[in-house]
Parts: C-alpha cells; sequence; structure tokens
C-alpha cells in the first residue's frame, strides 16, 4: 500500500495526506511501546535485589542495567536510521519489535546479573527503532503539520506510560518476573499487527541510494550532525536535558523505596504520573500553545518546568516529604510532555524527506548518549552525595541547556 500519490517532492510536501491505515498503526505502535517499557520500570530494583548485598549496590547495577541499554541504542540507532533510509522502514520497525520482544523475555528468566544484562543488550540493539518510529511519522505528515502530530504521538506514549507502570506494579504481585513476560507478549502483538497491517511510508524514489560505513558510524553521525548550524545548539540543548532525565529515570524506583520505602504497586502509580501529564498537556494545553507561540518558545517553557519539577522533587528527599515529590512529578512532567514534541517539530523541519531517517536515527543516538551518561553520573553521585543529588544535577543542566537552545540558529524552510 503507498501512501504517496505521484507529483514532485515540493508538491508532495505541501498536498500529501495522512494515510488514516499508517497513521493507526504508528499510534497503536508507539502506544504499546510506551507500554512495554513502562511497564518494567518498577520491578527492575527488586529483580535485581537477589544479586546484591546493599541497597548502594543495588542502585548501581540499577542505573548501569539503564546505561547498557543506551549504550545499545546509541551505536544502533544510525544504523537502523541508515537500513530504514534504504530498505524503509517497515522492515526494519518489524524486526527491532520482535528483538525488543526477545530483550524483554530474556530479562524475565533472569537467574543471574549477566542474564539481565543479556536481555537489555538484546532490547538496547533493536531500541534504536524509535528513531525509525518518527522518521515513518515524518513520512506521512506534512511539514506544517508535525509538531501537532508529535504532540499526538507524545499523548499516545502518555496513555500507554499511564498504564505500564500500574499495571506492571500490579502484575509484580504475581512475580516480579511477570510484567516481562507480559511486555514480551504485548510486543508480538505488534510485530504481527505491523505485518498484516503496516504500509510502508518511505517512497522508493525517495529512498538511500547507497550506504557508506560513514553513515552507520555514531561518532562520525554526531560530528556531521552536531556540525549543522541549523541543528547543532537544537541538539546540545536537548543533550543537556537529557542527562539528568536519563538519571532520574533510572535512579526513580530505588530513590523511592529508599526515601519513602514504596512497594512496586505504588511505584508504578508514580512513574503514572507522567503519562497523565502526556494526555493532559497533549489534549488541552498544546494546541493553545501551537497557536501563540513557537516550537522553541514551547521548548524552553518546557524545560523551564522541569527545573521548577527537579527542585520539587530535591526539597521532597530533604525533608523526606512524599507530597513535594508528587508535585514535582506533575510538574517535571508537564515540561517532559511539551518540550517533546516541540523538539521533534523544529529537528523534522530541518531536513528533507530523504534524511529524515537519518536525522531521527542521529537525534536517538545523542539521546542514548545522554542516557548511558545519566545513569551513570546519577548512580555514583545519588551514593556518594545524596538522594537529592541527580534532582540538583537536573537543576543545574538544564538551566545551561536554555541559552544554549534561546540563541539557536533558525530551522529550515522546507
Amino acid at each position: 500500500m503507498s501512501i504517496f500519490k505521484s507529483r514532485s517532492h515540493n508538491e508532495q510536501d505541501t498536498e500529501q495526506t495522512v494515510n488514516k491505515h499508517a497513521l493507526l498503526f504508528g499510534l497503536i505502535s508507539v502506544f504499546l511501546c510506551g507500554i512495554g517499557f513502562s511497564i518494567i520500570t518498577p520491578v527492575v530494583p527488586y529483580l535485581v535485589q537477589p544479586y546484591t548485598s546493599s541497597p548502594g549496590e543495588q542502585a548501581i547495577v540499577v542505573t548501569l542495567l539503564t546505561s547498557v541499554y543506551a549504550f545499545c541504542v546509541f551505536f544502533a540507532a544510525p544504523v537502523l536510521g541508515a537500513l530504514s533510509d534504504k530498505y524503509g522502514r517497515r522492515p526494519l520497525l518489524l524486526v527491532c519489535l520482535l528483538g525488543s520482544a526477545i530483550g524483554y523475555f530474556v530479562f524475565g528468566i533472569g537467574g543471574a546479573l549477566w542474564v539481565l544484562f543479556a536481555g537489555r543488550i538484546i532490547e538496547g540493539i533493536t531500541g534504536g527503532s524509535i528513531g525509525t518510529i518518527f522518521a515513518y511519522f515524518a513520512d506521512i505528515i506534512p511539514p506544517q503539520q508535525r509538531t501537532k502530530y508529535f504532540g499526538w504521538v507524545s499523548a499516545v506514549v502518555g496513555v500507554g506510560t499511564v498504564i505500564g507502570p500500574t499495571l506492571g506494579g500490579l502484575l509484580a504481585k504475581f512475580g516480579y518476573s511477570v510484567p516481562m513476560y507480559f511486555g514480551a507478549v504485548i510486543t508480538l502483538l505488534n510485530v504481527v499487527y505491523g505485518y498484516f497491517f503496516m504500509p510502508e511510508s518511505l517512497a522508493k524514489s525517495n529512498r538511500l541510494k547507497d550506504i557508506t560505513f560513514v553513515r552507520l558510524n555514531p561518532f562520525t553521525q554526531l560530528a556531521n550532525l552536531l556540525s549543522m548550524k541549523n541543528l547543532n545548539r537544537l541538539l546540545v540543548s536537548a543533550f543537556l536535558l537529557w542527562i539528568p532525565n536519563g538519571s532520574l529515570q533510572a535512579v526513580f524506583s530505588q530513590f523511592t523505596m529508599d526515601t519513602f520505602s514504596w512497594k512496586p504497586a505504588l511505584i508504578g502509580l508514580m512513574f503514572s504520573i507522567m503519562g497523565v501529564q502526556d494526555i493532559l498537556s497533549q489534549g488541552f494545553i498544546m494546541p493553545k500553545l501551537l497557536k501563540k507561540r513557537s516550537d522553541k518558545q514551547i521548548a524552553i517553557l518546557g524545560m523551564v518546568s522541569e527545573i521548577i519539577g527537579y527542585s520539587l522533587i530535591a526539597l521532597s528527599s530533604l525533608f523526606s516529604f512524599y507530597p513535594l515529590l508528587i508535585a514535582g512529578m506533575f510538574i517535571f512532567g508537564f515540561g517532559d510532555s511539551i518540550f517533546g514534541p516541540s523538539f521533534n517539530g523544529m529537528l523534522s523541519k530541518s531536513v528533507d524527506s530523504s534524511e529524515q531517517g537519518r536525522i531521527q536515527g542521529g537525534s536517538q543516538s545523542i539521546q542514548a548518549l545522554a542516557r548511558m551518561i545519566g545513569p551513570i553520573i546519577g548512580g555514583q553521585i545519588y551514593v556518594s552525595l545524596g538522594h537529592a543529588a541527580p534532582a540538583f544535577l537536573g537543576m543545574i543542566l538544564i538551566a545551561a541547556a536554555i541559552p544554549v537552545l534561546y540563541k539557536r540558529t533558525q530551522v529550515v524552510n522546507m
């Protein structure tokens, strides 16, 4: 099934209509990815606990599991992006989703720390597909509508994120590995759905002719992306934001266990706050913001909100007062929910359709690099400087990122 009409490239950008079947598959994919990823977050510390001797060691292993996943995504993302530019989005997405299901299953089996790491490595190698998913949406959506549709994507991910952690916490009552198996099953269902209903989004005329080694090298890709004047400040500012976000995500379950003695069900409920923010923000706030503010202004508003959220999270630790944590998560979640679609909107408008896989894959590599560094730093300062240290790190780095983004070169007109 083709979603493109026979017309010139420029005409295609302005007149292309969104194929409903392609849009539906894409939204279902990100919804199931949201559930599959978030369903495991409340139980990871409990799966690690039998193989560690202290809470400090447990925190380090949990953050290393997050880092090794991001490490694999960093190297895999540009390869997957380039392959999707050459062979199309459909085969790459199906293979990656299948790999994710295998990774969940291996992680659930456990039995030793190396098995847990093996599961995360398998999932990480195929986890770079999120860049291909965004390239898929960029293929089917006209440039002038992308920020709006990326907001929809964020909202749908939010629904999955609401359901995932809460469901994971409840399933953990039947065994800490059960959420992993459930994640594997729903990801396999997505593979089946995609195999029968997913249309290819990238027309053969727009595909990459040859793949060079340079396009597969993540470090070369990063250097090339950062050398582009219309992208470098955007990506650097996002990198500074993603480092503490990765730290918070990796250490959060351990943080709530150590600070407030919370159990998986309550931890899952807290993670769901992020998804609630996505739904509320994309459904009610983002449409109004898009009418009055530019993508860059919305992104900066999101960054300021994250700083406020981090400050409340830090205070919740210092005073051992969990209502501050809840308030901080709501405000942080709002900032994260509006930064994501505005960033992806600016990014996708910076290149043409033949480069979407590359640019989204490169962006995913940068995000993976940040989420590889963030958990390692977060775990170390959490153990050595105190439970509030990762939140203070977020306040400092995002405060530094705002002026970088504010001065960024405007995106090119397509």
